[in-house]
């Protein structure tokens, strides 16, 4: 099954914890602090692999996540950290934010990597935190949680052409006669149900990859029949063949609606080279009609080819043809992609006070939740050192002002702390 569509929920490691430690030894009574530090938590990394063409993976796996560090341990021992999760994705996958919608990789070659999530810093050790006046610090700190992001993951198939064409008109055949692709061919409509790629050899030095599109049909940028679907997939090509049906009621007006629907899906798809060509010319009606078909297009000032994908007539010509136009066409990387959307990061020092009930309260904001989850309640050290966080912050300022009250309960993420003077 052909699948080029999912969403996925990633999550890095936690940081693995410090530890508060002091050196035990014969003979050295006070041997001092030396808790190590912890080690750092796994990332998450998309990278693309070759021999995938689908999503198909993410139709059974939906959830990645990585490993967390190791804890610190005594003598100065710093805990090992987590190997990063690697996700294989195929050439093509375009990852948008599944929240927000904002774009946040387009990844197209082989072995480009993205870092989605970054795996927690390891807390640090009691050792950090010895100072002259302080040589046995009871304080350390955990590691710093991960990172978790639900992703959309889209597929553009990479292909240097694309056949289009009204359904059943002869793409999969000519698909099959130009490569060794085998795909269903059928004598009804929308026998292609998904795309096909194929590679076809041009001389000895030069392959080109074609991809054969579901049939388009009116309506399809809006979601008619199956092309809208599959219309993203034409974004990654660099040339089309346009093919038409020799045995259509009208084949020019097939070709003005096919080429108004790429237009309407995406402006830049018109601005693509097309290389024209008839198809089913061994048919006595399709010859029959050849010079007033040539007319009309002639009109439209576009030039036709002929060609019997069935008979393999001509598609040789065709292949040449096309591969010419390739030569000439813009690289994929010059190819216009989507901009993604910048928006401002908060300051990660910003917090906001929010009443929650007579004396509730909860305080939100990234650095003062995570020095929260970074500490170690059980220790008193560390209990006094958050609390001078909360003052360099102004959290406690903000507080009184809000009208605080002693014994009130204050959130902070998963943590409920009592307020006292």
């Amino acid at each position: 099954m052909f699948i080029d569509e999912a969403e996925i929920l990633v999550r890095s490691g936690k940081g693995g914890d410090g530890m508060m430690h002091f050196h035990r030894e014969k003979f050295v009574p006070r041997g001092g602090p030396d808790g190590g530090d912890g080690g750092q938590g796994g990332d998450v990394i998309l990278e693309v692999r070759p021999s995938l063409n689908t999503l198909q993976n993410f139709r059974h796996v939906s959830r990645y996540i990585a490993n967390d560090g190791r804890n610190g341990g005594p003598n100065n021992m710093s805990g090992r950290s987590a190997d990063d999760l690697i996700v294989a994705v195929p050439a093509g996958t375009v990852v948008h934010d599944a929240d927000t919608g904002d774009l946040i990789g387009d990844l197209t070659k082989a072995g480009e990597r993205l870092t989605i999530c970054r795996g927690g810093r390891g807390g640090r050790g009691n050792q950090h935190f010895a100072t002259a006046r302080n040589q046995a610090p009871r304080t350390a700190e955990r590691g710093e949680p991960g990172e978790e992001k639900r992703l959309k993951l889209e597929l553009k198939l990479i292909a240097d052409i694309g056949l289009i064409g009204v359904p059943n008109a002869g793409k999969s055949t000519l698909l099959s006669a130009l490569t060794h692709a085998r795909p269903k061919i059928a004598p009804y409509p929308f026998t292609t149900l998904e795309p096909n790629l194929g590679v076809a050899n041009v001389d000895e030095e030069t392959s080109i990859v074609l991809a054969d599109i579901p049939g388009l049909i009116e309506g399809a940028s809006h979601g008619a029949g199956l092309g809208h679907d599959f219309l993203r997939h034409i974004q990654r090509t660099r040339v089309l063949i346009h093919l038409l049906d020799g045995l259509s009621n009208d084949p020019v007006a097939d070709y003005s609606q096919i080429n108004s629907e790429l237009s309407l899906f995406d402006p830049n798809l018109a601005k693509k080279p097309q290389v024209v060509a008839l198809n089913k010319i061994d048919q006595p009606e399709a010859q029959a009609r050849l010079a007033e078909i040539t007319r009309a297009m002639k009109k439209k000032k576009v030039e036709i080819m002929t060609v019997s994908a069935l008979a393999r007539t001509n598609v040789r010509e065709l292949l040449l043809r096309a591969a010419r136009e390739l030569a000439e066409a813009p690289a994929l990387e010059e190819v216009p992609v989507t901009v993604p959307v910048y928006r401002p990061k908060e300051d990660a020092k910003d917090f906001h006070v929010t009443r929650e009930g007579a004396r509730e309260w909860r305080l939100s904001g990234s650095a003062i939740e995570r020095a929260a989850s970074m500490t170690f309640w059980e220790h008193d050290g560390s209990v006094r050192r958050f609390q001078k966080i909360m003052e360099t912050l102004g959290v406690d300022e903000a507080l009184r002002r809000a009208g605080v009250k002693e014994g009130d309960t204050v959130a902070i993420g998963d943590f409920e702390l009592e307020w006292q003077e």
